[in-house]
């Protein structure tokens, strides 16, 4: 009986210890996965002077494509991928800025963390929190 509760007690704490490896694990790689994609867009915007305005579509190299994204989802599925301009209206292909967002996946592992940013500044932010606090940078 007493080996049962010692194993039910390791159990209560190891769980949610692992749960939050996850979810720390998925959130970083969707970081990178905004890195990559920012990365794209500062190449489309060095040849063609604009800003691609889709993360799914085809990707030509220019601002008249998409990113190429076969779907809006990360690529472990856990967060769906938008761009908008830096004021949050849909991007067209004219905008001179942009902020990619991975917002996490409805009824995921991810649901709580927050929508993680990156900017054409570089300007980086996760709102309301990846963790404890406010909006923060990462």
């Amino acid at each position: 009986m007493v080996v049962v509760a010692i194993i039910g007690i390791l159990a209560a704490i190891a769980l949610p210890s692992y749960r939050q490896y996850i979810v720390r694990a998925a959130r970083t790689a969707a970081q990178t996965e905004l890195l990559e994609l920012a990365s794209m867009q500062e190449k489309i915007f060095l040849n063609s002077n604009g800003y691609a305005f889709s993360v799914s579509g085809a990707y030509n190299g220019n601002a008249a494509g998409g990113l190429g994204r076969a779907s809006g989802a990360s690529k472990d599925g856990k967060y769906t991928l938008t761009l908008v301009d830096g004021a949050g209206a849909p991007m067209t292909a004219t905008a001179p800025t942009f902020v990619l967002l991975a917002t996490p996946t409805a009824g995921g592992t991810q649901v709580g963390d927050g929508t993680i940013s990156v900017s054409e500044n570089g300007r980086r932010l996760c709102n309301p929190s990846c963790g404890p606090g406010g909006a923060a940078s990462w």
